[in-house]
């Protein structure tokens, strides 16, 4: 579409051209209805099965066994970081009404700015103790301050300790800001490390996969207890939130209330969306709609496979220009740890990352400059971003790697 940019932002992130147009035929006329998707009835049957077409799709694309429910809310992964907690509380409060607060333990992994603010939501929350399992700032190479690796889990460290029977365990899949990630290998030790957990049939494992759902397959799912996602990172507008969640973690939160857990609010409780389909209370219909339509496209691409292959295609160029600049462009996270969905890195010299980005504007290549917390540059691969417009990048790269060489020699002459 003329005029379009290549959007290489962290979020909310690109979409595909063909689904914005369907999109916008939507927004005036849904199905029909000659009425827009944005006006329409949440109660309708026409957005009813707009809503079943989307639960279904996320089944079949990711294989979700029937043991676990798929749900839709807003608030985003902030709002999950609160509802988890408030949930499994609920959930363990049940299941061992005998214990006090400060006897029940909820373990985070942090490797990054929100695995840490999910564990800071836990603390203010209380109604139990924070057990952090690991902090990857501990195993830095450069000042034990960084999120700039995923610590190993060989057999010979000990540097993840999981708690006997905690109320919760959270990791995040992919750290956005940091641009660090947990290897897709399973036999890599900066691998989730699954086999250290306790050995529980039901886990109350969470996981925060918000930037990288639906771009590669979802190791040990059906081990999870909680799976969560924002939509605006790989499949839809922000507003929607996607929750996968074991049918043994939908409690009477009412019920835990009364033996003394944290009253849940009404549309933050799992048991709510699930007994209501989801439509408690209106959803983000326009958001489900353009899901729904990204999905369906994903399916006519060739499914998760397809999407798993050519963001590991992306990825990895992305990643070999770095490491071919000689210096120019400086990685920032541990090559094992390094993000699929979003790569950092600083370029060397006064004003360079400024030069880089105003390059990049020229020609249309967006949205990287790197967190606000972080700095340097940060490009975002999300699914809509196709491998040729990589390759536009990639060239662009090795342009300016040339020009910056050469600007380097002109000032030492």
């Amino acid at each position: 579409m003329e005029g379009r940019s290549i959007n290489f932002g962290a979020g909310p992130s690109a979409l595909p051209e063909d689904v914005l147009q369907e999109a916008a035929k939507g927004l005036l006329n849904f199905e029909g209805t000659g009425i827009g998707i944005a006006e329409i009835s949440h109660r309708s049957k026409e957005f009813g099965a707009c809503l079943s077409k989307l639960e279904s799709h996320i089944r079949t694309l990711l294989d979700v066994p029937q043991t676990h429910s798929i749900l839709f809310t807003q608030g985003g992964g902030s709002a999950q970081f609160s509802a988890i907690v408030l949930n499994l509380l609920a959930r363990h409060r049940l299941l061992h009404p005998e214990l006090k607060d400060e006897e029940r333990v909820m373990d985070y992994v942090i490797t990054g700015s929100w695995s840490q603010k999910a564990a800071a939501e836990a603390r203010r929350l209380g109604g139990g103790k924070v057990n952090v399992v690991v902090d990857s700032r501990e195993f830095s190479t450069k000042d034990k301050k960084s999120f700039d690796n995923i610590p190993p889990h060989g057999d010979n460290n000990n540097a993840y300790k999981f708690s006997p029977d905690p109320a919760l365990i959270f990791y995040c899949e992919n750290e956005t800001v940091d641009g660090v990630q947990f290897a897709h290998d399973q036999a890599s030790p900066a691998s989730f490390p699954f086999h250290r957990l306790p050995q529980s049939a039901l886990l109350p494992l969470v996981g925060d996969h918000s930037s990288s759902f639906m771009s590669r397959s979802i190791p040990h799912l059906a081990d999870h207890a909680v799976i969560y996602a924002g939509a605006q990172k790989n499949i839809g507008p922000a507003g929607l939130t996607i929750i996968i969640v074991r049918q043994d973690c939908i409690v009477d939160v009412d019920a835990a209330a009364k033996l003394g857990a944290s009253p849940v609010p009404i549309t933050m409780s799992y048991k709510t969306l699930a007994d209501h389909g989801s439509l408690y209370n209106t959803p983000s219909t326009l958001a489900i709609y353009v899901a729904g339509l990204v999905l369906q496209r994903m399916k006519n691409m060739g499914g998760l496979e397809y999407y798993e292959n050519v963001n590991r295609a992306k990825q990895a160029k992305l990643y070999n220009a770095i490491e071919e600049s000689e210096g120019i462009l400086r990685r920032k996270v541990r090559e094992d740890a390094g993000s699929w969905m979003n790569v950092v890195f600083d370029v060397a010299g006064d004003g360079a990352d400024t030069r880089f980005i105003a390059g990049a504007d020229k020609l249309g290549m967006k949205a990287m400059k790197g967190h606000r917390s972080a700095g340097g540059i940060r490009v975002s691969l999300y699914n809509a971003i196709s491998e040729k417009e990589t390759d536009q990048l990639i060239e662009y790269i090795k342009e300016f790697v040339r020009q910056e060489k050469g600007r380097v020699a002109s000032e030492a002459a």
